[in-house]
């Protein structure tokens, strides 16, 4: 049984960092044609992502792989039930990566301004499906028996759609930030207004949210049976609420302020879900969990050790990329000869 608690906590550990990193190149993507004025500033943007975008999705590869080897009646329940959202959000990040690449292949308008749309939509579009499928994964799955019984339109209901608005938000108001640090000039100060505007409407969407899961999900039931867990969710209202006093002097204290936000508003929901990892809305017998869905107990042994080792690894290779691409990137990095520029 402990494996099975480990893995779970690793599980909800490799998504709240894989939405704290990759959340702010999403959002960036999402800002890229509005926040950018003209074609230097929007080969800016794009720079500032991508030495980092692709080592930051790692982290959903190695989230899906957990899923597949730790609980791997539960990846395969939800590569079922969720086939068709998790095609597009597959088909999303796929062309916004070829965006990044093929966006300066060509010194053509039409053909950039094409591949501009590619990179919007594939931010915009996993963005909202990421939220979705978690909204609808914290109320619960219509599951029985028989199976799954719900659709994709059954999917964009209510608290699904507040919850894709949700994650639309914090990625959004997450990549101003990360540009108002990356940037320089006019476009750092407008990086900077965008992340103040999306400010409050994060935090209005955000109450919604915390008073609609009283009433749709169960995600409350774990932290009145032990309060001590409500650190957490205090953490994540707390530095969300910095967020916006620490935009106009420290960017990048509001930028961390911001990663810790979005960690703990994972956690918050992957500890409201514990036990479940798919609950199921009609009995919760049909509920797939960390005990009845999990692999063998040698099998989770076997992970361990290989986390143990590998992790660090990973991490410590992020780190040391994130500091090599440390400064802004500036107009100069554009034209000079030794930059890989985009």
């Amino acid at each position: 049984m402990i494996y099975q608690i480990i893995w779970f906590a690793l599980w909800g550990l490799l998504w709240a960092v894989y939405f704290m990193l990759d959340g702010f190149d999403l959002g960036a993507g999402i800002l890229h044609p509005f926040v950018a004025k003209s074609e230097e500033e929007k080969r800016i943007v794009i720079n500032t992502l991508g030495p980092v975008w692709d080592g930051n999705e790692v982290w959903l590869i190695t989230a899906g792989g957990a899923t597949f080897a730790a609980f791997p009646t539960t990846y395969a329940y939800m590569f079922s039930y969720l086939y068709t959202p998790l095609l597009l959000l597959l088909f999303g990040l796929i062309f916004r990566g070829v965006s990044f690449e093929f966006r300066g292949k060509k010194d053509n308008p039409a053909w950039k301004k094409g591949w501009d749309i590619a990179i919007f939509a594939g931010s915009l579009i996993p963005t909202i499906l990421f939220g979705v499928a978690f909204g609808n994964i914290f109320a619960g799955l219509p599951i029985d028996e028989q199976g799954y019984h719900g659709s994709l339109t059954y999917l964009l209901n209510p608290y699904g759609i507040l919850t894709g608005i949700l994650f639309l938000l914090l990625f959004m108001n997450h990549g101003a930030l990360w540009l108002s640090i990356k940037t320089t000039g006019n476009l750092s100060k407008r990086a900077k207004s965008y992340a103040a505007k999306i400010w409050p409407l994060l935090v209005a969407v955000a109450t919604l949210f915390l008073v609609f899961s009283a009433f749709k999900t169960h995600l409350y039931d774990n932290y009145i049976k032990n309060p001590v867990w409500f650190i957490v969710p205090t953490i994540a209202v707390i530095s969300l609420l910095s967020t916006i006093v620490l935009i106009k002097n420290s960017p990048v204290k509001a930028f961390f302020a911001s990663c810790i936000t979005i960690f703990t508003v994972i956690f918050t929901g992957i500890i409201g879900l514990y036990p479940n990892l798919i609950p199921s809305n009609i009995d919760p017998k049909y509920s797939l969990t960390a005990f009845n869905s999990s692999s063998s107990t040698y099998t989770l042994k076997i992970m361990t050790i290989v986390v143990i080792i590998f992790i660090p690894i990973v991490i410590f290779y992020q780190i040391w990329t994130y500091k090599i691409f440390k400064d802004p990137v500036t107009p100069e990095d554009l034209n000079d000869p030794e930059t890989e520029a985009y």
